[in-house]
C-alpha cells in the first residue's frame, strides 16, 4: 500500500489564497470599524460629559449664561415696579389704604425684588443635580406649607381667601411655591418612570394623584387660579416627556370635567362665568362683572398711544387690585395698544427662549433639567396669558397676576428663582457644548 507524502496532506487541508484573502480583509475591516468607533465614543464623551443619571461633570463658569434673557428680564423687573407705583399711587385716598404712603407698594415691590434678586444669585450657583435629586422633598415642602397656610392662627385672610403666610416682611403664598415644586417633581417623576410611559395606570396615575391632592389643598383656600397653572405645568411635562397623547387628551378631558363639576357646584364661581359671557349686563356690571367692565374700558380709553404714563382714571379707585390682577389695563390705558402689545411680545419671546434652553438641555441627554426649563415655560407663558386673558375679557375673572410685573412678593421672588434655575440650566448646557472646560 502507497504512503502519501505528509506536505501533500498538509497542502491539501490549506484552504485556497482567495479564502485566506478574504479571511484577512474581513479581519482588517473589523478591527478598523472597531477602532473608528472608539474613537467616535472618545469624541462624545469629550463633547458631552455626563454621566449617572444625566448629571453634567462640568463646572460651569459664570461668564457663560445667556445675556439677553437676563437683560430682557432686568427690564421687566424695571417697568414693572414704574407700572406698580403708577397704578398703586392713587390707592391712599381710599379709606381702607389711608395710613399707607403713596409710594408703600412700589417699595414694598422693590424692596421683594431685591431679596427674589439675591435669592436667585444664590439659586444659580446650585448644580441641577442637586435640584434633581432633591425634587420629591421641595413637592413635599410645598404640600406641608398649603396644609400650613389652612390652619386659622397661621393663614392670613385676604378677600375671604385665606392663601398667606405672614413673615414680617412680606407674606409669603405657598401657592407660588408649589408651582415650582410641580415643576421639579413632574420632570423628575417622568424621568424616573421613562420605561413606563407608554402604559397609563403606572405612568399617569401615581401623577395625577399628586396633582388632585395639591388641588385639593389649593381650593380649600380657595385658588382655583393656582390650581389651574399647577395642572397645566404638570400635563404639560408629561406630554412632553413622552407619554401617549391620547393619554394626555384623557387628562385634559379629566381636568376640563373636574373644573365643570366645580363650577356645577359654586355659585360663586357659576355666577362668575355668566358674568363673563355677558359683563355688560345691568345683574353683573355692578357685581360680579365690576372689575372686568372697568378693565374694558380702561383698554378702550388707552386706544393706540394711551393717555400717557401716570394718566390712568380707572386706577383712582374704580378699577380694583389694579397693581396685581389687573395690571395689565392700566398699562392699556396709559401706553396704548402699542404698550400692550409690546408686553405681550416680551413675554411670546421670554416662553420661546425659556423652550429653547430646555429643548437643547433634552439634545444634550439632560432629560430632567430639560423638562424642568420647559415647565417653567409652560409656568410663565401660561399664566401670563390667563392674565392677559382675563384683563382683555377673552377669559373668567382669576386671580393670578402677570408673571414679573405684577405687584406681589411671594409671586416675585419664586418667579426669579425659576429664571435663576433657568439661567443655570443654560450654563450647564454651554459647558458641555465646550467640551466640559468651563
Amino acid at each position: 500500500m502507497a504512503r502519501r507524502n505528509p506536505a501533500s496532506n498538509a497542502t491539501a487541508l490549506r484552504p485556497p489564497l482567495a479564502q485566506r484573502l478574504q479571511g484577512w480583509l474581513d479581519g482588517w475591516r473589523g478591527a478598523w470599524a472597531a477602532r473608528r468607533e472608539a474613537a467616535a465614543s472618545a469624541r462624545d464623551s469629550a463633547r458631552l460629559p455626563v454621566r449617572d443619571g444625566l448629571r453634567a461633570t462640568a463646572t460651569p463658569s459664570l461668564q457663560a449664561f445667556d445675556r439677553t434673557l437676563v437683560v430682557v428680564v432686568l427690564a421687566l423687573l424695571a417697568f414693572s415696579v414704574v407700572m406698580v407705583y403708577s397704578a398703586s399711587i392713587a390707592l391712599p385716598d381710599s379709606r381702607k389704604f389711608a395710613a399707607y404712603a403713596p409710594t408703600h407698594f412700589a417699595v414694598r415691590h422693590a424692596m421683594a425684588m431685591a431679596i427674589g434678586l439675591v435669592v436667585a444669585l444664590a439659586a444659580v450657583q446650585v448644580p441641577i443635580a442637586f435640584w434633581e435629586k432633591h425634587a420629591p422633598l421641595v413637592f413635599v415642602l410645598a404640600l406641608v406649607l398649603l396644609v400650613v397656610v389652612l390652619l386659622p392662627f397661621v393663614g392670613k385672610v385676604v378677600n375671604f381667601s385665606r392663601r398667606w403666610i405672614p413673615l414680617g416682611f412680606m407674606n409669603f403664598q405657598p401657592s407660588e411655591l408649589a408651582k415650582l415644586a410641580i415643576a421639579l417633581y413632574a420632570a423628575n417623576y417622568m424621568v424616573r418612570r421613562m420605561d413606563t410611559r407608554e402604559n397609563f395606570f403606572r405612568a399617569v396615575w401615581p401623577m395625577a394623584v399628586a396633582v388632585a391632592f395639591t388641588g385639593a389643598l389649593l381650593l380649600r383656600q380657595p385658588d382655583m387660579g393656582a390650581f389651574i397653572v399647577i395642572a397645566t405645568i404638570a400635563m404639560g411635562i408629561l406630554f412632553l416627556g413622552g407619554v401617549n397623547a391620547r393619554m394626555a387628551v384623557l387628562i385634559a378631558a379629566v381636568i376640563v370635567a373636574t373644573f365643570a363639576t366645580i363650577i356645577a357646584f359654586d355659585d360663586l364661581r357659576r355666577e362668575r362665568i355668566f358674568a363673563y359671557l355677558d359683563p355688560w349686563d345691568p345683574q353683573y356690571a355692578q357685581g360680579k362683572a365690576y372689575q372686568l367692565t372697568h378693565s374694558l374700558i380702561a383698554f378702550g380709553r388707552g386706544e393706540w398711544f394711551g393717555q400717557g404714563l401716570g394718566a390712568s382714571v380707572e386706577k383712582l379707585h374704580y378699577l380694583p387690585e389694579a397693581h396685581t390682577d389687573f395690571l395689565l389695563a392700566v398699562i392699556g390705558e396709559e401706553l396704548g395698544l402699542v404698550g400692550v402689545l409690546a408686553v405681550i411680545g416680551v413675554f411670546f419671546w421670554l416662553t420661546r427662549r425659556i423652550f429653547l434652553i430646555g429643548r437643547q438641555s433634552i439634545a444634550l441627554d439632560r432629560v430632567f433639567a430639560g423638562l424642568m426649563v420647559q415647565g417653567i415655560g409652560i409656568w410663565f407663558g401660561g399664566q401670563a396669558f390667563i392674565n392677559m386673558g382675563v384683563n382683555l375679557g377673552v377669559l373668567p375673572t382669576k386671580g393670578l397676576t402677570l408673571p414679573l410685573v405684577s405687584f406681589g412678593g411671594s409671586a416675585l421672588l419664586m418667579n426669579l428663582v425659576a429664571v435663576a434655575l433657568v439661567v443655570r440650566v443654560d450654563m450647564e448646557n454651554r459647558a458641555l457644548m465646550r467640551g466640559g472646560r468651563a
